[in-house]
């Protein structure tokens, strides 16, 4: 019988250790009258800057650099970002101003066997760095498709569509290039960070 009573025993103090222990977990997750406001705080503080990132999206971004294509379509470049990592990106978007819609070039991709097998980018893209007298190409990944927007087919009249462009960065002393891309002009861009 104390055999039974010990293993009665230890169960019960497994069953006791559990509760507990759920019991204090709870009560760590449930309590805090103070942090239920927090969540509440920043959802509003979140719904207030989504509310100011529309009202941005509403003013017109001055492009650091306009490259102008056939047929009414244009390229803005809006950012040329240099980060920590080595790399230079470039953001903005290809606008049709024209009253009807433009297929966007398929020479804007460049000419490389490596990068057509992955479809339409921007992987012909190019900077200049005049003064390091260096020419820098789109960056590519692992399987060779370009670090850049892909899929650019047509642009409906009036219509925007974002894009993006990552290749090395210059060295730091390179505070402006051109950017080029086939069919579109040149562009001088000045480079932050």
């Amino acid at each position: 019988m104390s055999v039974r009573f010990t293993a009665q025993a230890r169960r019960g103090m497994v069953a006791l250790a559990l509760v507990t222990g759920l019991a204090i977990g709870a009560s760590g997750c449930g309590s805090g009258g103070g942090d239920d406001k927090k969540p509440d705080s920043s959802a509003s503080a979140s719904q207030g800057s989504g509310a100011g990132t529309s009202a941005q999206e509403t003013q017109p971004q001055t492009p650091l650099a306009e490259l102008k294509g056939g047929g009414g379509l244009l390229l803005q470049i809006t950012s040329a970002q240099r980060d920590s990592g080595g790399f230079l990106t470039l953001n903005g978007q290809f606008k049709n101003d024209a009253s009807q819609s433009v297929v966007i070039p398929a020479e804007v991709r460049g000419d490389e066997t490596e990068i057509l097998k992955h479809g339409t980018s921007l992987g012909g893209a190019s900077l200049i760095d005049s003064q390091g007298k260096k020419r820098y190409y789109v960056l590519r990944d692992t399987d060779g498709r370009p670090l850049t927007t892909t899929g650019l087919t047509t642009i409906e009249a009036g219509q925007t569509i974002p894009v993006f462009m990552q290749f090395p960065a210059p060295p730091t002393s390179a505070s402006q290039v051109t950017l080029e891309l086939p069919t579109f002009s040149s562009g001088t861009i000045k480079i932050s960070g």
